[in-house]
């Protein structure tokens, strides 16, 4: 067997290693081990200095091996790669022990244990290390389109964004129209600019935009293949009214015989069971809310297909099943609000003058179900006496930890709105009042100065009177002291934000990961928080977590972003971390497939099992269930993971 030439490097990361591990230690325990050539310590090996150091001594000393005791693989791996690369090495003959945050970071205060650990971690690197083998990467072609899911803001800026660049877009919404929830809210906050005046003219951009398919009322059902060659099917329901016919001129709605609530007001008002949306929705057309119609033949009703010279409803529509080829997918499905049916103590669904954010925001819209008026559901009258409970559903062991982020602001602008529009008394119970954007603290403090009275403190009870009035049983937690209000109008929930209830099928069609809070999980919160771990997936907006409108707007340029530089290269390089399968010993038994996550291996014409190396993620999952040992995992074999093993208990007993 020829010599082995193994360079051990350590870093010192400025402090963050050396303030607790004496890395001069660690070179002196491992420069005899057998195949070290070459030990080195250095402040910063992932400067442009520690690189050149790195080349320089690859070639000088003909190292065939890299150790590298540094920070998380995560963190500077593709840098080391490329640098070895240059000197002319394989790039995979590179093992780091992460020194920092598996040593320093945790054993802060134990700098001699912290010392011994390294110094383990080390030699098992050495160990895995002189069992690498040099890999080769593939190369795939990726194709030049790409699925935006969800409507909203988000989906609506990042097909934009791809569609100018000149790429293919296909926009898939499940409702009837794109929008999201920001066509629902009246106003933007801080500068209560308003919020369809922002969007509409990007709804219609969409929908005239040449590179965008525009597909509505459609989920996505499933996903085949792998990054820059995704095979898409896409279900879609039945609109019963004809796209290209139809001309918004309202006469099947108006002539219809049913009245059924209105789910875009808030269920505050009723909408007939033919009906378009709201007034700007895209695609500009009506829809039959089959569901809810009396019948489709002359003797039931089809009063609406009667009244229509457009002949543009169709009662004979159905579903359909639609395939698209993309390069890249961004999801961006949004949110939902949180159900304030979950803490009864504040009436919500019980008293009909508790309402949450969102009902209030279609009475302060002029197009809305009152016109701007703030009522009281049980009577219509106007509301002079407004209480605002923060934190329905975030911050909260019982239900969500995480903050919503949005409530805080979105209460402080409603309630000053209403102060300018009607003077009404307005009190906000808070726990921590969270105005994080530019402009947000001067908005709230310029509320606070207009009449709005803020308590920090927790509301327990909301208890309805006979006149339907309603009491708040709170406590100030400044003053230490039990508050009581009574002759309230209206109570408004500030409800957090919640994933939506479709977000575990896209995690399961996609190969997402949830985070702990139910949304999706990002690569990297801070280096890689648009990207998912499933290669050519991005995730925006608030399908990654809470954020308000400029956060996901930026989002989602940086989705479109990532998904561009990825279809602008036009090929891609898939690391060789997938597992390989020895046909001699294959039973063609499919417990590897039955196991396999990322759906990456399938039979070949021989009944035997074959593994995509651009779907295969290396998780080891298939090599650990396989009865007769005929799968392998590529760069982690049974050898190195038992010589690190090994090694480890041989210097134990030392």
């Amino acid at each position: 067997m020829p010599e082995k030439r193994i360079g051990v490097f350590i870093c010192h990361c400025g402090s963050n290693i050396a303030g607790v591990v004496n890395v001069e230690s660690v070179g002196d325990a491992v420069k005899n081990l057998p195949d070290v050539k070459y030990v080195s310590d250095y402040k910063y090996v992932c400067s442009k200095p520690g690189q050149q150091i790195l080349r320089d001594t690859i070639k000088k000393h003909k190292l065939d091996r890299v150790v590298i005791a540094a920070c998380s693989p995560r963190m500077h791996e593709p840098t080391f790669r490329q640098a070895m690369r240059e000197a002319g090495l394989n790039p995979y003959m590179l093992e780091i022990a992460n020194i920092r945050e598996h040593v320093s970071w945790i054993h802060s205060d134990q700098p001699d244990d912290a010392t011994e650990k390294a110094i383990d971690l080390v030699r098992m690197a050495i160990a895995r290390a002189r069992l690498l083998e040099p890999l080769k990467e593939s190369v795939v072609d990726i194709r030049r389109s790409s699925m935006v899911i969800g409507g909203g803001i988000a989906g609506i800026s990042a097909a934009l964004d791809l569609a100018n660049a000149g790429f293919k877009v296909y926009l898939i919404e499940k409702e009837a129209t794109i929008g999201g929830k920001m066509a629902l809210w009246d106003k933007t906050f801080p500068t209560l600019d308003c919020s369809s005046c922002i969007l509409t003219p990007r709804m219609a951009e969409v929908g005239a935009h040449p590179n965008i398919e525009l597909l509505t009322l459609a989920e996505v059902e499933k996903v085949d293949g792998f990054v820059g060659n995704f095979n898409v099917t896409i279900r879609q329901k039945p609109r019963y009214v004809e796209l290209d016919r139809c001309t918004s001129c309202g006469e099947c709605s108006d002539i219809c015989p049913v009245d059924v609530p209105c789910e875009f007001d808030a269920n505050l008002c009723y909408r007939k069971a033919i009906y378009i949306p709201f007034a700007q929705a895209v695609p500009s057309s009506y829809l039959l809310d089959m569901e809810n119609c009396l019948g489709v033949d002359a003797v039931r009703c089809g009063k609406c297909k009667n009244v229509c010279d457009a002949e543009a409803i169709n009662y004979d529509d159905a579903e359909k099943l639609i395939e698209v080829e993309v390069g890249t997918i961004i999801v961006a499905t949004g949110f939902e609000l949180f159900d304030a049916t979950k803490k009864p103590e504040y009436g919500y669904g019980e008293y009909p003058n508790v309402l949450n954010l969102g009902e209030i925001e279609r009475m302060l819209s002029s197009a809305g179900p009152t016109h701007g008026r703030i009522v009281r559901p049980s009577d219509t009258k106007a509301a002079q006496k407004i209480v605002y409970v923060q934190c329905v559903g975030s911050r909260d062991d019982l239900t969500n930890k995480y903050c919503s982020r949005v409530c805080c602001m979105t209460a402080i602008k409603q309630a000053r709105m209403i102060r300018d529009k009607t003077g009404a008394e307005i009190y906000v119970f808070y726990i921590d009042l969270r105005s994080f954007g530019k402009g947000y603290e001067e908005f709230y403090e310029s509320t606070a100065q207009s009449g709005v009275t803020f308590i920090r403190g927790r509301v327990g009870e909301v208890i309805e009177n006979d006149d339907n009035t309603l009491t708040v049983r709170a406590e100030d937690t400044l003053l230490g002291k039990p508050i009581i209000l009574d002759d309230i109008d209206l109570v408004v929930l500030s409800t957090g934000v919640v994933p939506p209830a479709t977000a575990k099928d896209i995690a399961r069609v996609l190969n997402l990961s949830p985070s702990p809070d139910g949304f999706l999980l990002e690569a990297h919160p801070k280096l890689r928080p648009v990207d998912s771990f499933n290669d050519g997936v991005f995730v925006a907006g608030m399908a990654q977590g809470p954020k308000d409108i400029p956060d996901t707007v930026a989002q989602a340029k940086a989705a479109a972003s990532g998904a561009m530089a990825l279809m602008g290269k036009g090929k891609i390089n898939i690391e060789p971390y997938y597992s390989v399968v020895d046909e001699d010993k294959c039973a063609g038994c499919q417990v590897c497939i039955s196991v396999c996550p990322y759906n990456a291996i399938r039979l070949n014409e021989r009944e035997l099992s074959e593994v995509n190396p651009a779907l295969c993620k290396g998780c080891g999952t298939c090599t650990s269930t396989c009865p007769s040992g005929a799968i392998s995992s590529q760069h982690y074999t049974d050898d190195q993971i038992a010589a690190m093993i090994s090694e480890y208990l041989s210097a134990a007993e030392q």
